[in-house]
């Protein structure tokens, strides 16, 4: 047997999809990365590795403040396993762009897998994603967008 049980490990699943949710909508990411160990690691294919909370928290304010990050609201999980016996959590979650104005959802997805460390925390999240997905994604996003531009102007 594990060293946390699956009732543990779903409730600390559960505070991040919901602390995640909350920041996608604030904008502010302090909460999120206060998920996390001071020794947590973050493998982020794309931008890097992150050593640290802090590190993970400057990471995360400045992607999630700039474009495209800052019209990426949500991150709905679409499924998820609990390996009881690590303390991990593979899970698929999508990046949803913000409605462009016509309730179409544009989004793409990312496998993450995150260890825990008990308490709350995690000491260790890897997101795996095709960053031509990504930008397959956002341009459709921004092509609705603008078509979109003439119609939210004459309201």
């Amino acid at each position: 047997m594990g060293s946390w049980t699956r009732q543990e490990l779903e409730k600390a699943f559960d505070d991040y999809q919901a602390v995640a949710a909350a920041a996608g909508r604030s904008g502010d990411w302090n909460a999120w990365a206060d998920l996390f160990t001071e020794d947590a690691v973050y493998e982020e294919h794309l931008f890097g590795r992150f050593e640290g909370r802090e590190a993970i928290r400057g990471w995360i304010t400045r992607t999630m403040s700039a474009f495209p990050g800052n019209a990426m609201p949500d991150f709905p999980v679409d499924w998820y396993v609990i390996d009881e016996e690590r303390g991990w959590i593979v899970c698929q979650i999508s990046n949803r762009m913000a409605d462009p104005g016509d309730g179409s959802i544009h989004e793409a997805y990312n496998f993450t897998l995150l260890k825990y460390a008990g308490e709350g925390l995690w000491r260790y999240e890897e997101d795996n994603y095709n960053p031509s997905k990504f930008a397959e994604m956002l341009e459709k996003w921004q092509e609705r967008k603008k078509q979109l531009e003439p119609m939210n102007g004459e309201a």
